[in-house]
């Protein structure tokens, strides 16, 4: 309620501004409804909401649930893109936020283990200092946070450790997926995005540490991993890639 009051003060009805949530997916049959019904019942304030949803080829039953959703949320803007064939986190990111028509832009994976709730945590920098990019962090907050696989966490501070050698810039989770974005600055890198897979991650803080003039803050938010037998797809060889990812974006990117 008091996001909701907060956006009201600053935009009134004739200066209304959109948020896009963007959503790439695969083989999510099991989360993907639930998601996507917190999606729309996020607190955003005052902000209009566009959803754009990317199907990464699927080969369960998600693309159904999506287009299942769309028909009994007709009232609800969401743009519905599938890919034939899976060509990966990244590639399909690239496409959705192309799409995207939004004043500020919200990355969301389709599991869950990102909750919506936290929009309001993620927006508030641009509504209050000026943000061009805002990261959620799984390492700097008070909120609940599943305990999981220490290996990930080992990794995760390694690769953050390491991203921040080479782009200067102090984060505390790189490879969080929650990301967002003035619309503006991500329709204007993502042109340039080549990593297909999970390798977005480091090639979007690289180049992002590369417009010097942006705003960059850091928010902490809750987290509610996965177990590989509850679906997780990011695997060791990933974070393999990542190292390579984060020489040749920072480097030679």
């Amino acid at each position: 309620m008091f996001f909701t009051f907060l956006t009201m003060l600053i935009y009134n009805k004739d200066d209304m501004k959109k948020v896009s949530i963007v959503i790439p997916v695969y083989n999510e049959e099991a989360y993907i409804g639930k998601t996507l019904h917190e999606v729309v019942r996020a607190d955003i304030g005052n902000f209009e909401r566009e959803i754009v949803i990317i199907d990464d080829g699927s080969q369960d039953a998600t693309a159904q649930k999506i287009t299942s959703f769309i028909h009994k949320n007709k009232r609800q803007k969401i743009t519905f893109l599938q890919n034939k064939i899976n060509e990966g986190k990244g590639a399909s990111l690239k496409k959705g936020l192309l799409k995207t028509l939004g004043e500020i832009v919200i990355v969301q994976d389709a599991d869950l283990e990102y909750s919506p709730r936290d929009y309001p945590l993620l927006l508030e920098p641009f509504l209050q200092n000026n943000a061009d990019v805002v990261y959620g962090s799984r390492f700097i907050s008070n909120r609940p946070h599943r305990v999981v696989y220490f290996w990930h966490f080992v990794a995760n501070t390694f690769l953050t450790f390491f991203s921040n050698m080479l782009t200067n810039l102090n984060f505390t989770d790189m490879e969080t997926g929650y990301k967002v974005f003035k619309g503006d600055v991500i329709r204007k890198i993502a042109p340039k995005l080549k990593s297909k897979r999970f390798g977005f991650e480091p090639e979007i803080t690289a180049r992002i540490s590369k417009e010097k003039a942006l705003i960059v803050y850091e928010v902490g938010i809750s987290y509610s991993g996965r177990t590989y037998e509850e679906g997780k797809k990011i695997g060791w060889i990933d974070g393999v890639y990542a190292v390579f990812q984060i020489i040749i974006f920072n480097l030679f990117g």
